[in-house]
């Protein structure tokens, strides 16, 4: 098999040509033949002036292309799409397959006998690991790490969850407008991805226990040094894997890998996103993640990391008192410790070198943990025929078993327009609703399900009510939130039934989520919805792939034709 500036050649007809005049062009750059003929090692570049997240890209990047060439490999830096949470209109969910497709064709368009992809900002890592693992071409994965955490009046600070719960208390009245401008530039104090257990960090830290990054790398800081050194490390072993030729995603990726990452998804308090991220990877592969599985998960795994939303504390502290290797060493008989890694140690070796940090309170022991249950369970119900998920290690106890009447916004439009009207009738008992806003019906299935908590109730002292949608949630959020209702409502699902008044209940003991109406009088309401259709937005361009082809949360939201098996 061609390998090296060989791979892959343009096709001209002729062979020989075709590397005649590869060589000729890169030759304007300045290379020599020594460097032409070693081992190419492609290097993403996910750098953009609206991508903060990924602000410390071209650091890192040199340190990669450092270790590459101080292991005898070429380095070829490449760029792809970048995609930033709060710069991506609607919503980056929205472009996380557009990411997927650019990245693997590229990894197929141009020679590489490896690659190092570079990602953090909640979606890109999923992006860039379902390309990865579609192209099957040795690869290793570099998140940019968290931000270091801010300061404010003696309290410390990060995004987005204390943004979230800043925010409130403004909407509340309870802090200024001068106050929260003051916060407004002390909660990112640096380069890099959310420093709390979002989607950014449960991300790097599922990549890492899935065994395609280096040990630590899902934790250390952005802006540290050992962030570059772990950088120069990760293009030394890229070099390795370009002359092994392995190991390739499909060979690490196991079902044992996949429930390592699960139970890790469920120790960390990660992010709901996770779980149809993951998804999305793992139908890229002949593996499936299965949901009743994974609930079941959720009763046998502990959450054990302090770390806000589901804690108190935040990643620099999760990675100095041992970050995942440590948590992997405290799961214990959970974790398959016998799952390779991209260097070919095993989990085993991996833990087996994971810090002893006398004092740290950060990662619990299974006997002491910060909640005897997993992060999020899986509730299904009338209203969820195929599922939806609650992160209740970040919600209310009390609100867990709760009956409410609904009350319905139609749209994230109409949600706007609506919550903090003073006439709006809701009290702290009821429960919001919102639809049309998963995949299709939004489209992109936007972080709107933290529904905010009305104007009225806010002030009067109300944190928390029932919240249940077809939409996401950032994994900074917090409170009673139901998401990822399947099907949405856009596609007829029973969420679309739903009417003012109507009484729900949550259950998150039983796993259920239900619609106190008679079977009869919702066949009624189903009969009478209107016909879909596509809508103007969606008739032409990536819109109209966008809308033609996406599956539905508990599938992954990947475009039908990208999975394994490929459009049937």
């Amino acid at each position: 098999m061609a390998d090296g500036l060989r791979k892959g050649l343009t096709s001209y007809g002729d062979a020989g040509f075709s590397l005649f005049l590869r060589k000729a062009f890169i030759k304007a750059m300045g290379y020599s033949d020594d460097a032409l003929n070693r081992p190419i090692v492609g290097i993403t570049n996910t750098h953009s002036d609206y991508n903060p997240c990924h602000g410390n890209v071209p650091q890192i990047i040199e340190a990669v292309k450092r270790g590459v060439m101080l292991n005898g490999a070429m380095p070829m830096v490449f760029p792809t799409i970048s995609i930033a949470e709060s710069f991506a209109h609607p919503t980056s969910m929205y472009l996380r397959n557009l990411m997927a497709m650019d990245t693997e064709e590229m990894i197929r368009a141009q020679p590489m006998d490896s690659v190092v992809v570079i990602g953090g900002c909640d979606k890109t890592l999923p992006a860039q690991i379902m390309a990865a693992v579609s192209a099957d071409l040795p690869t290793v994965v570099i998140p940019v790490g968290p931000m270091v955490v801010g300061h404010h009046k003696g309290e410390v600070l990060g995004a987005c969850t204390d943004c979230r719960r800043l925010w409130g208390k403004f909407r509340a009245g309870e802090i200024d407008e001068t106050e929260i401008e003051a916060v407004n530039g002390r909660l990112a104090p640096s380069v890099g991805t959310c420093m709390v257990m979002g989607t950014a960090s449960t991300m790097a830290c599922i990549t890492e226990a899935l065994g395609l990054s280096l040990p630590m790398s899902a934790t250390i800081p952005a802006p540290h040094a050992e962030r570059f050194r772990s950088a120069e490390q990760s293009g030394r072993v890229a070099a390795e894997m370009a002359r092994a030729k392995g190991p390739r995603p499909s060979e690490l990726l196991t079902e044992a890998s996949f429930r390592n990452a699960q139970v890790v998804l469920q120790a960390i308090g990660g992010s709901t996103n996770g779980l149809i991220h993951l998804t999305a990877i793992a139908n890229r592969t002949e593996h499936r993640i299965d949901l009743d599985a994974f609930d079941r998960l959720s009763r046998e795994v502990p959450v054990l990391i302090d770390l806000k939303p589901s804690g108190a504390h935040y990643m620099e502290h999760f990675h100095h008192a041992g970050g995942v290797p440590k948590l992997m060493a405290q799961l214990g008989a959970l974790i398959d410790l016998d799952a390779r890694t991209i260097t070919g140690a095993s989990l085993r070796e991996v833990v087996g070198a994971a810090e002893q940090v006398p004092g740290q309170d950060v990662i619990r022991p299974c006997g002491d943990p910060i909640r005897p249950e997993g992060a999020m369970a899986v509730l299904t119900g009338n209203l969820a025929p195929r599922g939806a998920v609650i992160k209740h290690s970040a919600a209310t106890p009390s609100l867990l078993q709760h009956t409410g009447r609904a009350v319905v916004f139609d749209s994230v439009e109409d949600m706007t327009q609506r919550i903090d009207d003073p006439a709006l009738d809701v009290d702290a008992s009821d429960v919001l609703v919102l639809r049309n806003a998963g995949p299709k019906g939004a489209p992109g299935m936007p972080e709107a399900g933290y529904l905010p908590i009305p104007l009225k109730l806010a002030r009067a002292g109300v944190k928390d009510m029932v919240r249940i949608s077809d939409a996401r949630m950032s994994g900074t959020a917090f409170g009673t939130i139901v998401l990822h209702i399947t099907p949405e409502s856009a596609v007829g699902g029973p969420l679309a039934l739903v009417r003012n008044g109507d009484l729900i209940r949550l259950d998150v003991a039983s796993r259920s989520i239900a619609l106190l109406v008679d079977d009869a009088e919702l066949e009624r309401r189903r009969a009478a919805l209107p016909a879909t259709k596509t809508p103007d937005r969606a008739r032409r361009g990536y819109a109209h792939l966008f809308h033609e082809t996406i599956l539905q949360a508990d599938e992954g939201c990947d475009f039908d034709f990208l999975t394994r098996a490929g459009k049937t």
